[in-house]
């Protein structure tokens, strides 16, 4: 009888903010592996902010994200982590100090950053659980909305189709830094690739939906309806950013990108004609920890 347990950790550098997974991969016998979150930290370091406006991470983020990485090596030594990816998406993908930045964290932490791009993001996703809510004789718009850009999959007969990432970000149309030309560009890019399918269901991660998910006490694996989510788009949209933090009890980080992110898959819904969005619990953190397993079991 063999037994191991063996601990990993994943480090989610995004536009709005950076999160630190730990989990742990249960081996037992000749039985699938059991894969189980231990702990889960996020920092509200707001990179975009920062990079889709001036171009570079400043000094006071650059601080913040070394401490904070200070303290994620610090935690994954205590949790006696044995393997970890740290992955840096959209803004510092674009910031102009972006490899600098990194070079200071590695000098610092002892924290190798890899920055990566839209492609590479789609595709660790897609190693998560993703494909146990994918059936074959089904079709689904895969819609991950982040900071600094969206990335759309299509699913159909078990497999990925098509998929494109749009520098659509919630901190981006915060900053009304996305044109309309980029906009009909994902809506015709939508519609024809959901074109040739009767009928298609969206399939919806990233914090903003996970959130409005919870909030609605749906039972887990039920979907939202197109209806409820416009309408609670609607609700946000009646407060003001205070009301919001206090009345929706949403993080202050959360309370403003929430509007856009319900707006981006709300546009998804309505240009691919799904009635309903499922919100699997997965995201790009789940992603690094499979796809560090996995190339550890080769």
């Amino acid at each position: 009888m063999s037994f191991r347990i063996r601990k990993y950790a994943a480090i989610d550098i995004g536009s709005n903010a950076i999160r630190l997974l730990i989990a742990s991969v249960t081996l037992f016998d000749d039985e699938p592996p059991v894969f189980k979150k231990i702990s889960l930290v996020r920092v509200p370091i707001r990179l975009g902010q920062d990079v889709f406006t001036t171009k570079e991470i400043g000094s006071v983020n650059m601080n913040r994200m070394v401490k904070s990485m200070e303290s994620y090596a610090l935690l994954m030594d205590v949790h006696k982590v044995e393997n970890y990816k740290a992955y840096a998406t959209s803004a510092m993908r674009e910031a102009q100090n972006g490899e600098e930045v990194a070079r200071v964290i590695k000098k610092k932490t002892g924290i190798n950053i890899e920055i990566i791009d839209g492609s590479h993001e789609a595709a660790i996703i897609a190693m998560t659980d993703l494909h146990s809510m994918i059936h074959d004789n089904k079709v689904y718009l895969y819609v991950d909305v982040g900071g600094g850009s969206t990335e759309f999959t299509l699913f159909a007969d078990g497999e990925a189709k098509a998929s494109r990432s749009f520098k659509i970000g919630t901190v981006r149309l915060l900053n009304d830094m996305v044109t309309k030309k980029l906009w009909s560009e994902a809506e015709q890019w939508i519609k024809e690739i959901c074109q040739p399918y009767a009928k298609v269901e969206l399939l919806g991660s990233g914090g903003n939906i996970n959130n409005i998910y919870k909030s609605s006490q749906k039972s887990t694996g039920k979907p939202l309806s197109y209806l409820y989510l416009s309408s609670y788009y609607e609700k946000l949209q009646s407060y003001t950013y205070e009301e919001r933090v206090y009345y929706l009890n949403l993080n202050q980080d959360r309370a403003d990108v929430i509007i856009p992110a319900c707006r981006i898959y709300l546009s998804a819904m309505k240009w691919s004609r799904a009635k309903n969005i499922y919100v699997p619990k997965i995201g790009l953190a789940d992603g690094i920890i499979k796809s560090i397993f996995n190339a550890d079991e080769r």
